[in-house]
C-alpha cells in the first residue's frame, strides 16, 4: 500500500507538471511570426526594375509598329492578297511581302512610264488635227472671200490623180502589214494598220507629198 500510494503521487506530480507546461506553452505569443510581420516591408521596384519595365514597353510598341506596316502592305499590294500555291495556306513571310511589294512597285513605275508616253502621243495628234483644222478654215475662208475664183480650172482628172496618188501610197503600206490567213487575223491586222498608217500627221503628209508630185508634173 505504501508503494501504491507513492506511484500514485508522483503521476499526480507529472500530470500537474505537463499541464502547467502545455498551458505557459499556450500562452507564450509567438514571436517569429510577429516579427515577420512587423519586419515586412512594402515592395519597392527599383530604378533597375523600371528601366527594364520601360525598354519592354518599347520593344512591344516597335514590334507591333513593324508588325502593322506588314500587314498593311499586304492589304495595299494587290499580289500579296493572291493565293500563292508554292507556299499553300501559310502566312506570308515578311521576305516574301517585301520583294512582292518592290515588284508592285516596279511595275507601277513602268504603267506610269508607258502612260507618259501614251499621252505624248496624244498630244501630237491633237496638235495636228489643230494644225489641220488650222489650214481648212483658211481655204474656207479663201473659198468665201473668192467663190469664183478657180472655179473650173481643177479637172476630174487632176481630182483621180489626187486621190490615187493618196491610195497608192495607203495601199502599200496597207499591203505590207495585212495578212489574209484568217479573217480573225486580217481584222486585227486592219485595226493595226489603221492605228499606225492613218493618224491625222501621218495622212497630212501623204496628201502633201501627193500634191508636190502633181505640182511638178503639172508645172
Amino acid at each position: 500500500p505504501a508503494l501504491f500510494m507513492e506511484n500514485a503521487r508522483k503521476g499526480s506530480i507529472v500530470s500537474r507538471a505537463n499541464s502547467i507546461g502545455s498551458t505557459s506553452a499556450s500562452s507564450v505569443p509567438n514571436t517569429d511570426d510577429e516579427d515577420s510581420d512587423y519586419h515586412q516591408e512594402p515592395y519597392k521596384e527599383s530604378y533597375k526594375d523600371r528601366r527594364r519595365r520601360a525598354h519592354t514597353q518599347a520593344e512591344q510598341k516597335r514590334r507591333d509598329a513593324i508588325k502593322k506596316g506588314y500587314d498593311d502592305l499586304q492589304a495595299i499590294v494587290p499580289t500579296c492578297e493572291q493565293q500563292d500555291f508554292s507556299i499553300g495556306c501559310q502566312k506570308l513571310s515578311k521576305a516574301i511581302v517585301l520583294q512582292k511589294t518592290i515588284d508592285y512597285i516596279q511595275f507601277l513605275h513602268k504603267e506610269k512610264k508607258k502612260q507618259e508616253e501614251e499621252v505624248s502621243t496624244l498630244r501630237k495628234d491633237v496638235m495636228a488635227l489643230k494644225i489641220m483644222k488650222v489650214n481648212y478654215e483658211q481655204i474656207v475662208k479663201a473659198h468665201q472671200d473668192n467663190p469664183n475664183e478657180g472655179k473650173d480650172q481643177v479637172s476630174d482628172e487632176v481630182k483621180f490623180n489626187v486621190f490615187q496618188g493618196i491610195m497608192d501610197s495607203l495601199f502599200q503600206s496597207f499591203n505590207a502589214s495585212i495578212s489574209v490567213t484568217s479573217f480573225q487575223e486580217l481584222s486585227a491586222c486592219v485595226f493595226r494598220w489603221i492605228e499606225e498608217h492613218c493618224k491625222p500627221q501621218t495622212l497630212r503628209d501623204i496628201v502633201i507629198g501627193v500634191l508636190h508630185q502633181l505640182k511638178s508634173q503639172l508645172y
